[in-house]
C-alpha cells in the first residue's frame, strides 16, 4: 500500500497526518478543527513547504499566486477535464480567490457569504450567511462583491460589506466574533479579504468616491480587539495628529480637504516580508477626483495612491512611495502587489512590483521604497514617462483636465484593476490582467460635495464630455482599441514578453501560474483558459456558460493537483445585448487530469438582442433635470450611464423591459428585486422621485435611439 504524508508544522513540534489512516474522515467537523487549528504563524510564514494548500489569498505572504505543482503540464493539459462543480445557490458577481487546506475549501460570494466545501467531493459542509443589509449595497461603487477569507487558528475571517470584521469558527461555520471596523453612518464598505500577520487580522475599507477619510486596522485575531489603525490622509489640522506621519502628510495638502473625508481608502492589496517585518499595503485615490476641488492649491496630497510600508505590530509607516502625486484621474495604488528577489545590474534585490491603475509597472526596492524602475504595461497619455531619478510621474500639460475637457488613457478603470497578477519565477515574467481603455475627463462646473447617504463625489463629467468646453482627444498613433489583454511582463527589463488581447471581453479574471509551464485566466463571456507561461500559446479551454470574475487557484488532495475557479457574473450588459444574469447561480469548477465530468446544464442568460426602450413619457426640461439628479446620485453609480451605451456587471436601463418598466415603482420603492441586490429606497425616494427617475431613463434612450438611426 502507498501512503501519503503531509507534514504540518506548528510551533514547538511537527505533526505527521498519514492520509490513508482508516481513521482519518475527512470533511468531518473533527477533522476540519484538526487541520484548520494547524494554520498558525508558522504555517503562514512557511505556506511554499506545503505547496498542496492555498493557505491566503496570494497563497503565500509575498502573494506571488505560483504554485510549485506540477502534475499539471503543457504535456498533459488536454486531459484535463471536470473533477466536479458545486452550484452555491447565490447569485450576483463572485470575485473571490478560494483557500484550500488539507482538502477543506472556503470561498466567498456576493453579501459576503461564506462557504467552506469538502474538495474531495465538492460537497457543501456549511454556509455562514452575515445578514448584510441589502441597502448597503447602495453605498458600494461596483456591486455587493467580496474577494476571500483569512484563515488562522481554527477560524475564518471575512470582511462584510456593511464593515464588521467576521471571525467564524472553521469546523462548524458558527459565529465566534465580530467587530464593526467603521463609522456606520459613513459611506464605508468592505469588499478586500483581510490578511493574518502576526497573530493580528488586517483589513481596510472602500468608499473614497463617498466621502469618506482611508484607513487600515489590524485586529487581535483571537478577541477581535483593535490593536492599532493607521490612517492614509490627515484630518482636520485643527485637531491633535494621530501621528507624526499625518502631520507631516497634511503639509501636502491645502484647502479644507477633511470637509470631503479626502479618500485614499485600502480597499484591496497587502503583502508582508517576515526577514523584514513589514507590511505592505496600497492606498487608493482622492476624493473628489480633481485635486483642485479637495485641495486647490495643489500638493501631493500624501499618501493617495501610495504603498505603504508599515510595522505590523503598530501600524507605524516605516517608508512611502507615491505612484501617482495629487492623483486626479481615481489612479489608485490598491492593485495587486508582489514581492520577489530578482537579479538587477548584477545584484540580488528585494523588491516590490506593482501595475497600478496609472497604467505604469513599478520595481521598488522594499527594504527602504526606493525607486528602481518603472515602464508603461498598457498606452498611456497623462504622463510621458516616470522621471527615472526621482520616481515621480512626467505629466503632459494638459493631464489635469482644468481649462479642457481630455481624453485620458488609461481610464478611471485603470491600466489594471483589482484582478490579481500572478509571478512565475521559472520563467521571470509577471502576469498582468490588463486593460487598454479610455475616458474623456473633465471639471463637473456644477460639482458640490454631497456627503448623504450614497452622496457620490467624482467631481468630473465621467459620463459624456461638457459640451461647453474643447474636447482634446488623443490622436497619437497607434492608439490602441479598447481591449483587455493578458500581458506577459519581464519586470527586470521592463518590457512586455507577449501578449494576448481580448477585443470583445475587456474585463475578465485575475490569474494563476503554475510550475508546470501554464497561465489559467478566466474571461467574461465564460472561457476559462491556460495558455503556455513561456510565450502565451493557447493550450487549453473550456466554456462555463457565464462570467468569471474570480481568481483561480491549484491545490493536491491525496496526491492529485487540482484547479479551482469561482464564478458567477451579476449581468452582461452592451452592445444591445441584455443577459439576464439571475438564472446561472453562482457555482465553484474544480479540474484534474482524467475527469470529463459534463458541464451543469444551467439555463442560459437570454442574450437576445433587445431594442431600447420605447415607452410614451411626458416631462418638462424641469422635470428632466431633476430626474437627470436623481438618476445620477442613486442610480448612475451601479446601472453607469443611462445616456449612453454602457457595458457592465449590471443591467443597462437604457434596455428596460414592459415587465420591468410597469414594476419600476415596486423595485425601486417595495425591494421587489431586494434578492437580487438591488436596494430598497423607500426611506430615501417618494413615488414622484421615481416617476422622475423614470422619465429620465425615457428621455435618455430616446435621445439614444434618435442618435442610433
Amino acid at each position: 500500500m502507498r501512503f501519503q504524508f503531509r507534514f504540518l508544522i506548528s510551533i514547538g513540534s511537527i505533526l505527521v497526518l498519514n492520509q490513508c489512516n482508516p481513521s482519518y474522515d475527512p470533511g468531518t467537523t473533527e477533522h476540519i478543527f484538526k487541520v484548520t487549528s494547524q494554520v498558525n504563524d508558522e504555517r503562514l510564514l512557511t505556506a511554499d513547504e506545503t505547496p498542496g494548500d492555498w493557505l491566503s489569498y496570494g497563497r503565500n505572504y509575498f502573494e506571488d499566486r505560483f504554485s510549485p505543482l506540477q502534475q499539471i503540464t503543457i504535456a498533459n493539459i488536454d486531459r484535463l477535464g471536470l473533477a466536479w462543480s458545486l452550484n452555491l445557490g447565490i447569485k450576483g458577481a463572485l470575485e473571490a480567490t478560494p483557500l484550500v487546506v488539507d482538502g477543506i475549501m472556503y470561498v466567498t460570494g456576493s453579501w459576503s457569504e461564506v462557504f467552506a466545501i469538502d474538495a474531495r467531493k465538492g460537497e457543501l459542509l456549511w454556509k455562514f450567511d452575515p445578514k448584510v443589509p441589502r441597502i448597503i449595497g447602495f453605498k458600494a461603487c461596483c456591486g455587493s462583491v467580496n474577494r476571500g477569507v483569512a484563515l488562522y487558528r481554527g477560524m475564518v475571517y471575512v470582511g462584510a460589506l456593511d464593515g464588521r470584521l467576521i471571525a467564524i469558527d472553521a469546523a462548524s461555520g458558527k459565529l465566534k466574533w465580530e467587530t464593526i471596523t467603521v463609522d456606520t453612518t459613513a459611506n464605508y464598505t468592505i469588499t478586500g479579504a483581510p490578511r493574518v500577520v502576526a497573530g493580528n487580522v488586517i483589513i481596510g475599507n472602500g468608499g473614497a468616491e463617498y466621502g469618506v477619510r482611508g484607513y487600515v486596522s489590524g485586529y487581535d485575531a483571537m478577541t477581535g480587539e483593535q490593536k492599532w489603525r493607521t490612517y492614509t490622509v490627515p484630518g482636520d489640522p485643527d485637531l491633535p495628529f494621530e501621528s507624526k506621519a499625518m502631520e507631516e502628510a497634511a503639509a501636502t495638502w491645502t484647502g479644507e480637504w477633511w470637509k470631503y473625508g479626502g479618500g485614499g481608502t485600502v480597499w484591496d492589496a497587502m503583502a508582508y516580508d517576515p526577514d523584514l517585518d513589514l507590511l505592505y499595503v496600497g492606498v487608493g485615490n482622492g476624493s473628489p477626483w480633481p485635486r483642485v476641488y479637495r485641495s486647490p492649491e495643489g500638493g501631493d496630497n500624501l499618501y493617495l495612491s501610495s504603498i505603504l510600508a508599515l510595522d505590523p505590530q503598530n501600524g507605524e509607516i516605516v517608508w512611502y512611495y507615491q505612484t501617482t502625486p495629487g492623483d486626479n484621474w481615481d489612479y489608485t495604488a490598491t492593485q495587486h502587489m508582489i514581492l520577489a528577489d530578482l537579479n538587477i545590474e548584477g545584484q540580488k534585490k528585494k523588491v516590490i512590483m506593482q501595475a497600478p491603475k496609472n497604467g505604469f509597472f513599478y520595481v521598488l526596492d522594499r527594504t527602504n521604497g526606493d525607486f528602481i524602475s518603472a515602464e508603461s504595461y498598457v498606452y498611456v497619455n497623462w504622463a510621458s514617462g516616470i522621471d527615472q531619478q526621482t520616481g515621480r510621474p512626467i505629466e503632459n500639460e494638459w493631464s489635469r483636465y482644468e481649462t479642457k475637457d481630455v481624453q485620458i488613457f488609461p481610464s478611471n478603470v485603470g491600466g489594471h484593476n483589482w484582478q490579481p497578477m500572478a509571478y512565475n519565477p521559472e520563467t521571470g515574467f509577471v502576469y498582468i490582467p490588463s486593460l487598454d481603455r479610455s475616458m474623456v475627463f473633465g471639471l463637473d462646473p456644477d460639482w458640490k460635495f454631497d456627503d448623504g447617504f450614497g452622496g457620490v463625489n467624482w467631481g468630473t463629467n465621467r459620463t459624456a464630455p461638457n459640451p461647453e468646453r474643447e474636447v482634446l482627444e488623443d490622436a497619437s498613433s497607434p492608439q490602441p482599441d479598447p481591449q483587455g489583454r493578458l500581458v506577459a511582463w519581464d519586470p527586470i527589463n521592463q518590457k512586455e514578453a507577449w501578449s494576448v488581447a481580448y477585443h470583445e471581453n475587456w474585463w475578465n479574471s485575475g490569474v494563476l501560474t503554475t510550475s508546470g509551464g501554464l497561465v489559467f485566466q478566466g474571461l467574461c463571456d465564460g472561457s476559462f483558459i491556460a495558455y503556455d507561461a513561456k510565450n502565451g500559446n493557447k493550450v487549453w479551454e473550456i466554456n462555463l456558460r457565464t462570467g468569471i470574475m474570480g481568481s483561480p487557484v491549484s491545490f493536491e488532495i491525496d496526491g492529485i493537483q487540482y484547479i479551482s475557479v469561482a464564478v458567477g457574473w451579476g449581468a452582461w450588459a452592451g452592445n444591445g445585448y441584455q443577459f439576464t444574469e439571475y438564472s446561472y447561480p453562482g457555482t465553484v469548477y474544480t479540474f484534474t487530469l482524467g475527469k470529463n465530468t459534463p458541464i451543469p446544464d444551467y439555463p442560459m442568460p437570454d442574450s437576445t438582442p433587445r431594442n431600447l426602450a420605447d415607452f410614451e413619457f411626458e416631462a418638462d426640461e424641469e422635470m428632466l433635470a431633476r430626474g437627470m439628479t436623481l438618476y445620477e446620485k442613486y442610480c448612475n453609480h451601479c446601472h453607469w450611464d443611462v445616456a449612453r451605451e454602457t457595458v457592465g456587471v449590471v443591467p443597462d436601463l437604457g434596455y428596460i423591459n414592459q415587465g420591468t418598466y410597469n414594476s419600476f415603482e415596486a423595485i425601486v420603492l417595495e425591494g421587489l428585486r431586494s434578492p437580487n441586490g438591488m436596494p430598497n429606497f423607500k426611506d430615501l425616494l417618494t413615488k414622484e422621485d421615481v416617476a422622475e427617475i423614470k422619465n429620465y431613463i425615457l428621455a435618455s434612450t430616446y435621445s439614444r435611439r434618435i442618435e442610433n438611426e
